[in-house]
């Protein structure tokens, strides 16, 4: 490997053509200058500057040694500049439910972002109790999840209305099939999450307490599926408010009401930057 510092010294000499004047503008004396060439010259195993010259010049193996070494500066200088640069350096890892990654939190965090590049942001999306226990686990610094009932160390909590839905009804009936409606069918098809997910067993629960029979007709991993088969007419589905408008799914009445979950927001330390993109999730999630 050839060393940076020789390959300056000889780069030096060659634009100037002078060893003195070399020196000068790289703050070393002339005898270090003329070392460095010695030196990178026994290891090429050439002669690279033409001593005798007036000016002094690059001989034939120097010239294509030049080049090179021009770029091999050009690539050290970047490189030392880009350790120097600490953007992106400070990792803050973030779990979020699915539907709560919306573009309003991420111009959230884009807004928090702008304010140090130092700062990069790590955010994963998952079903609440599986983020819950990876932040009990250590794995991240902020998490926001839904629960039955907030922990006594959480930040913040939300209300988080939830209702039953199914397919909305079109000119065709788009609720129905060959057995009439389908939130009157017995047993109810069910659009679930997967196990585990706090909707599902919520929804379980209050139809069993209901008395109603009812079987799985779909489960999908994420909120977009679970959408698309409510408002195809695969079945109901029990969903917060605020993921609904536009999926063309309609409100069912006749299932009774449902207490809302909370929306629980939890971080591990209260100064910045954590505490200020605790704050700025918080604004977010207030105005849903």
């Amino acid at each position: 490997m050839l060393d940076p510092r020789l390959l300056r010294s000889f780069v030096a000499i060659a634009d100037f053509g002078h060893f003195t004047r070399a020196a000068d503008r790289l703050g070393m004396t002339q005898s270090t200058i003329s070392q460095h060439l010695g030196r990178l010259e026994e290891i090429a195993g050439h002669a690279l500057i033409d001593r005798a010259a007036r000016p002094v010049r690059a001989t034939v193996m120097g010239e294509r040694l030049l080049g090179h070494a021009r770029r091999i500066l050009q690539l050290d200088a970047e490189a030392q500049a880009l350790l120097r640069d600490p953007a992106g350096t400070a990792a803050i890892s973030i779990g979020l439910p699915e539907d709560l990654a919306t573009l309003t939190m991420a111009h959230g965090l884009a807004r928090f972002a702008s304010v140090s590049s130092r700062t990069r942001l790590d955010v994963v999306t998952g079903l609440s109790r599986d983020l819950a226990s990876r932040y009990r686990q250590g794995e991240f610094d902020i998490v926001v999840v839904k629960e039955e009932q907030a922990a006594a160390d959480c930040r913040a909590s939300f209300p988080e209305p939830l209702g039953w839905f199914g397919a909305a009804r079109g000119e065709e009936g788009a609720c129905r099939d060959g057995n009439g409606e389908v939130e009157r069918r017995d047993p109810l098809p069910l659009v679930t999450f997967p196990a585990g997910g706090l909707y599902r067993d919520t929804m379980f629960r209050e139809l069993e307490a209901a008395g109603r029979r009812w079987y799985v007709a779909f489960s999908g991993s994420s909120l977009q599926s679970v959408l698309a088969a409510v408002s195809a007419g695969m079945g109901i589905s029990l969903l917060p408010l605020a993921v609904t408008s536009g999926a063309g799914l309609q409100r069912l009445e006749g299932l009774g009401e449902t207490a809302p979950m909370v929306v629980s927001l939890y971080a591990r330390e209260e100064q910045a930057p954590i505490g200020d993109l605790v704050g700025m999730i918080s604004a977010v999630l207030e105005k849903r």
